[in-house]
């Protein structure tokens, strides 16, 4: 039997798919059949959801803490006017937090055949690839009682890239560099570098220096001055191992190791040296290799991008013989890692000698401050306890460095804030010591 009047109403209002319907109107349905009437002529004349198009345009990388904007169109091909509201849902850690819901909600109202555009920001608060996740339309009646709804996949990727905050100390560097490099009056001496001219010997220089067959042409003593190697190579290596996922102060001790990496990269390019690079923990993570010095920069910050700390310990043996296959010839191995005792003594220190046999060795470590914070505490049992295992702490990690200098090795123990310029300024110190 067909059902008439009010019950007919219930029963289509029944049909009606969950959460098209205003919440304030729902218990008033099954009571007054004029406004059940109303939502269903509201629901009737609500623009189609399912026929909407969709395309993005927008920014494809971001540094983090910066914003990138990635825009949304909707074409409305129904012959009604899109009276909605939109939700560009991306995964939670795309905003910094309490924003989310104020960046990926927007209204518009769309006429029909015509197209409009919404704007979603994002700031995100980790590195790494940015997936938007779908587009949720919710599209309202001309009396905003009733609305359809639906769903759509609409593809877009926004890689998070370094912050590379060390940025900063490069201008300092560079005026360094140049100082090392000639290019100023300023010339050094060492051992491995190239000749560059004479000049009349002062007290103090390295008789090593005289040039004794120009002496004998002249009337004065000559000294020879030179200025260091260029085309020297540079091999970063990345852990990326359990010890790399800690955080230290605001930050993992991979993220402050990343940016020491970006700032010796751009130092030493400049400096004319060809960087490579390489992550490893128990396999290559990312490689960089053969890249011009315009190119290096740009290849790094991509291949750091998406990388992420490995809950495994690190293969010292196989982080070994992957530096040695990409440092084919005598290099400068830069290792980014802990200088935790046991991964240091049971990892590192047995195979040591056959990258010090070829290559110069510099080991660089996220010191952690509040260790230092604690070993100035007092006033309580408890803080007089933790100064003590402050101090304990401090102690081994000398103990480690001293271990790794007796091989030859250079080290560098250095706050978040303060690795990238102390790592750079041990570079530079190498190359005016001639032992790049």
């Amino acid at each position: 039997m067909a059902l008439t009047g009010r019950t007919a109403l219930l029963a289509a209002i029944g049909s009606l798919p969950v959460g098209i319907l205003a919440p304030s109107w729902t218990g008033m349905l099954a009571v007054n059949a004029p406004l059940s009437l109303a939502i269903l002529c509201d629901y009737a004349l609500a623009a189609p959801v399912r026929s909407l198009r969709f395309t993005r345009i927008g920014e494809t990388t971001v540094r983090l803490g910066e914003q990138a904007d990635v825009q949304l169109s909707i074409t409305n091909a129904s012959k009604r006017r899109l009276r909605a509201q939109i939700r560009d849902a991306w995964a939670p850690s795309s905003w910094e937090a309490g924003t989310e819901q104020a960046a990926s909600r927007h209204r518009l109202s769309v006429p029909a055949g015509e197209r409009r555009r919404v704007t979603t920001s994002l700031r995100p608060t980790r590195r790494g690839d940015r997936h938007a996740d779908r587009v949720t339309v919710r599209s309202y009646g001309p009396l905003g009682l009733a609305a359809r709804q639906s769903s759509h996949k609409v593809p877009w990727t926004v890689r998070v890239l370094p912050p590379f905050t060390s940025r900063k100390h490069l201008p300092s560097r560079l005026a360094r560099l140049r100082e090392l490099d000639g290019r100023t009056s300023v010339l050094i001496r060492g051992q491995g570098t190239e000749f560059d001219s004479l000049r009349d010997y002062v007290p103090g220089d390295d008789t090593r220096s005289i040039d004794w067959r120009a002496t004998a042409r002249q009337a004065d003593v000559a000294v020879r001055t030179w200025r260091p190697e260029r085309d020297r190579h540079i091999l970063l290596v990345l852990d990326t191992g359990r010890t790399s996922a800690g955080r230290v102060g605001d930050v993992p001790r991979l993220d402050a190791s990343m940016d020491a990496a970006l700032l010796l990269t751009a130092l030493a390019s400049r400096a004319g040296d060809r960087v490579g690079f390489l992550a490893y923990d128990r396999r290559v993570r990312a490689q960089v290799h053969g890249r011009s010095a315009s190119e290096l920069l740009p290849a790094l910050v991509g291949a750091l991008a998406p990388l992420e700390p490995e809950l495994v310990e690190t293969d010292a043996r196989g982080l070994s013989a992957a530096a040695l296959r990409s440092a084919p010839r005598r290099s400068l191995i830069v290792l980014l890692t802990n200088l935790d005792a046991a991964p240091i003594e049971e990892g590192l220190l047995p195979v040591l000698p056959q990258l010090t046999r070829r290559h110069t060795v510099l080991v660089a470590s996220v010191a952690d401050p509040h260790v230092e914070m604690m070993s100035k505490a007092r006033g309580s049992v408890e803080a007089v306890y933790g100064a003590a295992a402050a101090a304990q702490a401090r102690a081994q990690r000398r103990r480690t460095a001293e271990q790794l200098q007796q091989y030859g090795v250079t080290v560098v123990d250095a706050t978040p804030e303060n690795l990238a310029p102390a790592l750079a300024d041990a570079y530079l110190a190498l190359k005016a010591a001639g032992r790049l």
